[in-house]
């Protein structure tokens, strides 16, 4: 290659030119409405809004640097699009059906990502961060609530409310996980119907999500101030080493990509077996299948079956899929997200509990990662914001504005296990103060 094709600008691995082409070429097809809604016409319209606003994030001064880059520009400038009606219907509703819903590609993107972050660390590191996870995760939940309280005295809110309606559902692990499971105890203990509660806890919900999101930018701007407060993006241990560079040391051939892919696909089957036949609950909490798909591949890691070429293939496939497919993925998290409810939530009352919970799980879980040995940001975001969103999309969110895609598996964690621990908690609180 000569110098000259190498100082070509690119957009999207493409030279510009060629970029610029196809993103006209997938426009055009979409606003002429003659798409398809395959996953082959639905992946042009992503690639198109993904390369053209991931390019304007990662140049716009400040932004790129202290709220998210191209990523969050990404979510956010397609949840714009969508709300001003820029974005044709029938392309909102091919992209989710895609991206979370009939075709659900954002499972299958998780479960890479989770396969190749916990087989890329070294299997003692692996073992000492997942045993320290816990306490952290309490830690965060400790704090929010405190913060959640006090804040809620300020504004007229008594405390058994603060944390019915404001701590619980925001450190629930999302919507799903916590939100609507949330709801459903609510009404099992009152008697009133559960969408009462559901309507203001989703609200308060959306409004921590996003002080979350950028909660995340932040604390990833800390570290690179202050580098001692985080490590290598990769795993949360201090003084502990990964074996990232496995897919450097390690030749992966096709065969290996392959074998990964069916070990991270045969893993995500475990986890829904436990989750649906074998052990559904825990204490009246359901486990999430990601939580057993995790703890599953951490037991294969442990016990060294994975060979070395093999998890160097899952890392190899959890850079792809963490790198470009992030983006795309981002997408269709904006198609999915409804800004008019964050609009109409923007009271006084109801933004400051949201901001002082999520800097409570900032605070909390930082502080007693750091005492476990983690490092404060990276613990901080994934045992705390992580805690703080709307659970798998606010996952991707959050690690993508922090730069963290390779901690998902943690993340998944606060959002499966560290939810199922709330509404445990939940089931209590419900049945003492209602």
């Amino acid at each position: 290659m000569s110098n000259e094709e190498k100082n070509v600008l690119k957009l999207g691995g493409l030279p510009w030119y060629l970029a610029v082409a196809a993103v006209l070429i997938c426009g055009v097809t979409m606003y002429l409405g003659v798409q398809s809604n395959s996953m082959t016409g639905t992946l042009a319209t992503c690639f198109a809004l993904a390369v053209v606003l991931n390019e304007i994030g990662e140049r716009i001064p400040i932004w790129n640097t202290y709220i998210g880059g191209g990523l969050l520009l990404v979510f956010f400038g397609v949840a714009l699009m969508k709300y001003f009606g820029i974005l044709p219907e029938e392309t909102v509703a091919n992209v989710n059906s895609f991206i979370s819903d009939d075709a659900n590609f954002l499972e299958f993107f998780i479960v890479c990502l989770i396969v190749g972050s916990v087989l890329a660390l070294d299997r003692d590191i692996l073992l000492r961060s997942f045993a320290g996870y816990l306490p952290a995760i309490l830690g965060g939940l400790a704090v929010a609530s405190i913060l959640g309280v006090v804040t809620g005295l300020i504004f007229g809110v008594d405390p058994a409310n603060s944390l019915i309606k404001y701590v619980l559902p925001v450190m629930g692990g999302g919507n799903g996980a916590g939100a609507v499971p949330l709801s459903q105890i609510y009404e099992n203990v009152t008697g009133q119907p559960k969408a009462e509660y559901y309507g203001f806890a989703i609200i308060i919900l959306t409004i921590a999500n996003i002080f979350a999101i950028i909660g995340s930018a932040l604390l990833n701007t800390a570290g690179t101030i202050w580098p001692k407060l985080t490590g290598d993006k990769k795993t949360l241990l201090r003084k502990g080493s990964n074996i990232a560079r496995d897919d450097k040391k390690v030749k992966v051939t096709t065969d290996d990509l392959f074998g990964a892919m069916f070990v991270g696909l045969a893993c995500y089957c475990v986890g829904r077996l436990m989750n649906k036949v074998i052990l559904p609950t825990i204490a009246g909490a359901e486990i999430h299948a990601y939580a057993y798909m995790i703890l599953f591949v951490v037991l294969l890691a442990g016990l060294g079956i994975i060979p070395d070429n093999i998890r160097a293939g899952a890392k190899k496939i959890q850079s792809f899929m963490s790198g470009y497919m992030g983006i795309i993925i981002m997408v269709g998290m904006g198609c999915d997200f409804d800004i008019a409810e964050l609009f109409q939530a923007l009271t006084p009352g109801n933004v400051m509990m949201a901001l002082m919970i999520v800097i409570g799980a900032i605070i909390g879980a930082g502080a007693v990662g750091y005492l476990v040995g983690f490092y404060p940001v990276d613990a901080a975001l994934t045992a705390g914001l992580c805690m703080a969103n709307r659970g798998g999309n606010g996952d991707l969110a959050c690690l993508g504005a922090a730069d963290r895609m390779d901690l998902i598996a943690y993340a998944q964690l606060s959002s499966r296990l560290g939810g199922g621990i709330v509404l445990i908690i939940a089931s209590f609180v419900f049945s003492f103060m209602l």
